[in-house]
């Protein structure tokens, strides 16, 4: 992502009539002088998705065409207005437009439809104002299942009319399950269509339960508030206790040798008494941390009096509390499950307290979660004192530390605003700081991802720029949307190459100088400093496409060309000799969307074909005196040419490995040989070689992309096996004689001395090239033996 840029946002908070005035001079003037989407949007460039959306939907509900009927150019601003909206909302491009300008884009015309008023007004972005439900996105999701809380989640979409009747009840639910069971919505649409398929999301509106490490429960039936939150409160696993003489003081101790604490409401004939859905709640809501029970006053009045309760009331045990200490229990004078829960959050013991000097000692031997403070946050702290009892499992330990009692700590982490951050038990320079939401289960997913990655927080003293060992450095920026959703990313890869590459993440914003030395200009950067060489990842943000990537570093399959070796190795190739080239540019969006295609065909050609690529923007004069006119540009350079400078030029569709694979193999001389019915009697059935068969129909789709994969097995069992193919719509009688009956077929004929193979051979149930290979060596190691004995025989 660019630069942050200084500039102010234009839009503050005017009135209703000078906003859309401001909108329409502020569009006008960007769209006259050159697109900048940010200055469209009238967003800055650290804007979140959903900041973006609300500055979406406000222009587009003064802007729209269908409010502007007078006005023809409305429909062309609306456009430019759209596309910069399709753009900012997707990581990937917003990436790509932060780093190249619009140029970098993909040439397909984003933006270029949009839907009409009514949509934006009654149906886009309807639940953004909703806060105490999540919106969540792919990658909330999947924080959300790992948190180990309750979540309800309604699966929705914003055309449909019963997700709208939902959505109310829905609303009503979350208030009142709020702090006990998480809610959150997920659209079918956009980057989450996929998410939801991958979940049996199938019909809408579809509400679901979920739990961590359980099969998800549909909420079926009545679909109102008190059905819902029924539903919902029947999967909460922690107990109210009921109390009485027989239990209750060997229950309090058990619990404060734990370090538990009870929360116990006294229900008399008089006073205030929780009722059992509030008691429900609350028992889960401070589950590991307090107890909550209930005592009947009524049948038990002395034991209520040895309490020193007369009458109904609540009151909050803490470990160690006594009666006969004042102040050391709280009695409570609410009624409300909120209220009460922040009560006993205050009234909870602090996390543990770290200082400069039991810092090194305490991080040295164990896992922590620390939360680095700035003066008072008192509301921030106390919800933090529930990571405890979410991390008791995971063996991760919580505290904090005052930057302001301890300054000297946090300047030497470079710690300069509240954060937390995980240390991972291997001394105070190993840790790495959490950069998403300030929510619990954003936290602990993040802790417990953390624990197991190894993934580190960089700074100038331990910064790799000398290290002989492989490293990969994300250079990012903490308001950079495409940088959060990388380090998840970042981390499931550092677990796969454990041992083989470190980890580190360096945040521009604090270390200007760093970056700028290494002319980091767009976030994310990432880049594998190996040794005195640096290679800058461009490819997609997801763990598989970094270890590709680095896979490709260890071992290169295309070959990077200048002009120099460009003349010698592919212009002066030998015969026989076939080469792929891409001439490509670095902001050119198709091209980095080909790049990782490119590299994984590459790989599928190993040994047949040379791939290769030019750079158009270092070598700009020797691209053009090829002819080079557009990027990317992908040329075959084979051996059926008179002249060793002509090419052939792919002009496909789709430029995914499998199909750039099949036209550079295209370009190969054939290895396998056509069969007629009487070649087919008198090579393969009375012949003294093995065969592998392929039987075709020209018509058949399955069949053309299958052709080049059997001339890979072809030349892969040259010597061993012939390979030959059989035209079933021209030779439909043999091929109904040898039972084919679906297209293509594979068929293996092998030669066994006297004894001739029937028509039909033996079925291979696959189209890889290399299984096939793999089934035929393994096939030809049984049959030696036999073939060997026969013919001893025979002698």
């Amino acid at each position: 992502m660019g630069m942050r840029s200084d500039r102010p946002c234009a839009l503050l908070r005017p009135s209703t009539l000078g906003l859309m005035v401001l909108l329409g001079l502020l569009v006008l003037s960007v769209w006259a002088e050159g697109r900048d989407f940010y200055a469209l949007l009238g967003v800055s460039r650290g804007a979140s998705t959903l900041e973006i959306r609300r500055a979406f939907k406000k222009l587009a509900l003064t802007m729209h065409p269908d409010k502007n009927p007078g006005d023809a150019s409305a429909h062309e601003k609306f456009l430019q207005v759209n596309r910069a909206y399709e753009v900012l909302k997707d990581e990937e491009l917003r990436k790509k437009y932060d780093k190249y300008g619009e140029k970098g884009l993909d040439e397909q015309q984003q933006g270029g439809r949009y839907e009409s008023w009514n949509y934006y007004r009654y149906d886009f972005g309807i639940y953004d104002d909703d806060l105490e439900i999540i919106t969540l996105d792919s990658g909330d999701f999947g924080d959300s299942l790992n948190s180990g809380e309750i979540w309800f989640i309604n699966f929705y979409s914003p055309r449909c009319s019963h997700c709208h009747q939902l959505a109310p009840t829905v609303e009503r639910g979350a208030k009142e399950m709020d702090g006990v069971i998480r809610i959150g919505r997920c659209g079918t649409v956009g980057d989450n269509h996929q998410l939801c398929r991958r979940r049996g999301i199938h019909s809408l509106p579809q509400p679901r339960l979920y739990r961590v490490d359980q099969t998800p429960e549909k909420f079926s039936g009545e679909r109102s508030k008190d059905n819902l939150v029924r539903f919902s409160m029947q999967f909460i696993s922690t107990v109210v206790s009921q109390l009485w003489h027989g239990n209750v003081f060997s229950e309090i101790e058990e619990a404060f040798s734990k370090g538990i604490g009870w929360l116990i409401t006294f229900c008399a004939e008089s006073g205030d008494c929780l009722e059992p859905r509030t008691r429900q709640k609350l028992a889960g809501m401070l589950d590991g941390l307090v107890k909550v029970g209930w005592l009947d006053c009524v049948n038990q009045e002395q034991l209520c009096e040895s309490f020193q309760v007369s009458s109904g009331a609540t009151a909050l045990f803490p470990p160690g509390s006594s009666l006969d200490q004042e102040g050391s229990v709280l009695w409570l004078h609410s009624l409300d499950s909120r209220e009460i829960y922040q009560q006993v959050l205050e009234h909870l013991p602090h996390l543990e307290l770290l200082s400069i000097h039991n810092f090194q000692s305490k991080l040295a031997r164990h896992r922590w979660l620390i939360s680095f403070s700035f003066g008072d946050n008192n509301t921030s702290l106390n919800e933090y004192k529930k990571l405890q009892a979410l991390l008791r499992n995971d063996h991760i330990q919580v505290g904090r530390v005052d930057c302001v009692a301890d300054a000297e700590l946090c300047q030497s982490l470079y710690i300069h605003k509240p954060c937390v951050a995980v240390f991972k038990g291997m001394g105070i320079h190993n840790f790495e700081i959490h950069h998403g939401k300030d929510a619990l289960y954003n936290i602990v997913a993040f802790a417990r991802d953390s624990v197991r990655a190894h993934v580190t927080t960089l700074r100038p003293d331990n910064f790799p720029s000398n290290q002989k060992e492989p490293w990969l450095v994300d250079f990012f920026a903490p308001w950079c949307p495409p940088c959060r959703a990388l380090l998840p990313e970042l981390r499931k890869a550092s677990i796969q190459l454990a041992g083989q590459m470190r980890f580190g993440t360096l945040d521009c914003t604090i270390h200007h100088h760093l970056c700028s030395r290494y002319n980091v200009q767009a976030y994310p950067t990432t880049v594998i400093f190996n040794g005195s060489s640096m290679h800058e990842y461009e490819g997609q943000h997801s763990a598989d496409g970094i270890l590709e990537f680095i896979q490709d570093l260890v071992q290169p399959s295309v070959v990077v060309l200048d002009p120099e070796s460009f003349t010698k190795k592919v212009k002066g190739r030998s015969e026989g000799e076939v080469w792929a080239v891409d001439f490509y540019a670095p902001w050119c969006g198709p091209c980095q969307m080909l790049m990782p295609e490119w590299r994984r065909m590459a790989r599928l050609v190993s040994g047949q074909i040379n791939v290769g690529s030019v750079d158009c923007q270092r070598f700009q004069t020797f691209c053009q005196s090829e002819g080079v006119r557009a990027y990317p540009e992908l040329r075959l350079y084979s051996t059926g040419f008179k002249k060793m400078h002509q090419f052939t030029t792919y002009n496909g569709w789709h430029r995914d490995s499998q199909s750039l694979r099949s036209w550079v193999l295209s370009s190969l001389p054939r290895a396998s040989v056509d069969l007629t019915p009487d070649s087919f009697r008198t090579l393969v059935l009375q012949g003294d070689q093995h065969w592998v068969l392929d039987f075709f129909a020209p018509w058949c789709g399955p069949c053309q992309h299958f052709a080049p994969e059997f001339e890979v097995l072809a030349r892969s069992l040259k010597g061993k096996v012939r390979a030959g193919k059989v035209d079933c719509q021209a030779h439909y009688q043999l091929c109904q004689t040898a039972g084919i009956s679906a297209y293509p077929t594979v068929r293996f004929y092998p030669h066994q001395g006297m004894h001739r193979s029937a028509y039909g051979g033996e079925y291979i149930n696959s189209r890889e090239a290399s299984v096939i290979a793999d089934i035929i060596r393994m096939r030809l190691e049984k049959l030696t033996p036999r073939f060997n004995s026969q013919t001893k025989d025979e002698l």
